[in-house]
């Protein structure tokens, strides 16, 4: 839920999904339209199907384990390399190197003063060379902290990094359309296309490729002329 979501707009929703499903069974066993109405509002719904897949590999090849070594988790739909290390490191206190924005942050303000276009590679050494490898957790929970620190308290350094992108606005975006989409046939089972394009008061041929969209991806599918949750 964090990739690509800020903390304030996760924690109420973390806990109603892990209350409604509370472990890998669960999910795996979900129907994707009862996941994805529990998703509603974090975006980024790819993150809830892969989830959802990630569930159904786990109960059927790791017995309903999550895999303890990165190179297993790697292998997991939705899981790359920040992903992986996190949960090695936060769930089993093992030594990994990774980067975020908030460490991001703290390595640029202290280690590259007037400089610009730095490159996650040129940090990722630094950080190596930092780390706590008897107490990893803890030394990633203070720096993650700092890095919020810093953003609240000086310029954000992150502007410098050559991976800076500031975010494109969401309203009346591709992103908010296919969001309202999905939410529509969520809540109405069986609509057909021609009803949605009203409901959303857009443009019409716009909405038609991001259905279609939906559907290559896996997200929606059509019965007649209804559409589904996949």
């Amino acid at each position: 839920m964090l990739q690509q979501t800020q903390v304030e707009r996760v924690m109420d929703k973390y806990c109603i999904f892990v209350k409604k499903f509370p472990g890998f069974a669960a999910l795996a066993g979900a129907p994707l339209s009862d996941i994805l109405g529990v998703w509603q509002g974090l975006g980024y719904n790819r993150r809830a199907v892969a989830l959802k897949r990630m569930a159904e590999i786990v109960m059927r090849e790791f017995k309903g384990k999550l895999p303890s070594q990165e190179k297993e988790l790697l292998k997991l739909p939705g899981i790359g390399k920040y992903t992986a290390s996190a949960v090695y490191t936060f769930v089993h206190n093992k030594p990994s190197i990774f980067i975020e924005t908030n460490i991001r942050r703290v390595f640029i303000h202290f280690f590259f003063e007037g400089e610009t276009d730095i490159r996650d590679a040129d940090i990722l050494p630094l950080i190596d060379r930092t780390l706590d490898k008897n107490n990893p957790r803890e030394w990633y929970y203070a720096l993650m902290d700092y890095g919020v620190m810093l953003r609240k308290s000086a310029q954000n350094p992150n502007r410098r990094s050559a991976h800076y992108q500031r975010q494109s606005p969401f309203s009346g975006s591709n992103r908010q359309a296919r969001g309202l989409i999905l939410k529509t046939v969520i809540d109405n089972p069986g609509i057909p296309e021609r009803e949605i394009i009203p409901r959303l008061q857009a443009d019409p041929e716009r909405v038609e490729a991001n259905i279609g969209r939906l559907i290559q991806e896996g997200f929606l599918k059509r019965k007649g002329k209804g559409l589904f949750i996949a």
